[in-house]
């Protein structure tokens, strides 16, 4: 029991084959609403990467997380933006807001971010955010 639970949690939020058993319409049905919650609560935390892609952020997201398991909400719009970055998909404002969370958090992609203790810079997209005495500042906006 607990390996099929396995495969259907896998199917509906990691992209796994649909396991045997289940009717695919209803399965592809709660895939969706689930990637539209997680498609909502990523651009909570990231907001200005979510309003800088506009109409296509639940395109852009939805692409992006289809085949990946979450990370959480912080981490996997940490992820897509820095994707995006490399790309150079990466919106003004997402890049804004990448620089202020790279200043501010040291994260390597794998393990949950952690606050800086020393001061930083950041860089995203054109954006340069510096972290000094516990507080963030946007020095040079991106490229608009």
């Amino acid at each position: 029991m607990a390996a099929r639970q396995a495969k259907l949690v896998a199917a509906l939020v990691a992209g796994g084959p649909l396991p045997p058993g289940f009717a695919p319409a209803p399965v592809e049905a709660a895939r969706r609403a689930l990637l539209r919650k997680r498609t909502g609560e990523v651009a909570r935390h990231w907001p200005l990467l979510a309003a800088g892609l506009g109409a296509a952020w639940s395109t852009t997201f939805a692409e992006w997380a289809a085949d990946r398991p979450t990370n959480g909400s912080l981490r996997d719009g940490w992820d897509l933006a820095r994707e995006l970055r490399d790309r150079g998909a990466l919106p003004p404002l997402g890049a804004e807001e990448l620089a202020t969370r790279e200043a501010t958090a040291r994260y390597d992609g794998r393990t949950p971010p952690r606050p800086r203790r020393l001061p930083a810079v950041a860089r995203a997209g054109g954006a340069v955010a510096v972290r000094l005495a516990g507080r963030v500042r946007l020095l040079r906006p991106a490229h608009r």
